[in-house]
This record gives structure tokens, sequence and C-alpha cells, in this order.
């Protein structure tokens, strides 16, 4: 089998959803890169709405179970970066604009 591609890793992460908001974190804008590295280990760069959010420690485990659900990955690191700041209306997806009623 192949590594995972970064498609495919956004793709694993695309039903893991803010529980605040309902709405997945792929669409809302906040994973901002993947990295698969030759011996299987994908990096996952995310930020969350807010620094403060109640929900970041169980975003990041969540996103660490489904990156490490797709085959051939070896390891996998949730890294949390606050550059760029989050920012829905550039970020988001349309269908996220369309749930969140911002355009």
């Amino acid at each position: 089998m192949a590594l995972p591609t970064k498609e495919e890793v956004f793709e694993a992460l695309r039903p893991v959803q803010d529980p605040e908001i309902r709405i997945g974190i792929v669409d809302l804008g906040l994973i901002y890169d993947a990295d698969i590295s030759e011996n299987g280990k994908v990096t996952v760069k995310m930020t969350l709405t807010t620094p403060a959010c109640p929900y970041g420690e169980m975003l990041v485990a969540m996103v660490h179970r489904a990156a490490e659900d797709l085959d051939e990955v070896t390891e996998v690191e949730v890294v949390l970066v606050w550059e760029p700041t989050w920012d829905p209306v550039e970020m988001a997806s349309d269908v996220a604009k369309d749930l969140l009623g911002i355009w």
C-alpha cells in the first residue's frame, strides 16, 4: 500500500466536527496543513476557533485518531498553530459559511 496523500488526510479529517458549533473542522478551515513523511509520519497543523476553546484537547485527540486510522500511517503529530489567526470569512468553506450565516 502507498502512503496517504495530503488530500486523503484532509478527507479523513472531514467527519471531525467542532462539538460546540457542529460543523466539520475541515470545512471551518481549522486544518491548515498535513505533511506525510516517507516513514509514514503524518503531521497535521491546525488551529482552533479561539485559543480559549474549551474543546481544544478533544479536537486534537479526534484529529489524531482520524489520521491514525489511515493505512500506512506509523505516527501522528498534531501541532496547534495560531498564525495565521483563524478567520471564518477567509478560511471557511461555502458550506460552513452557509451554516454559520456569514458572507
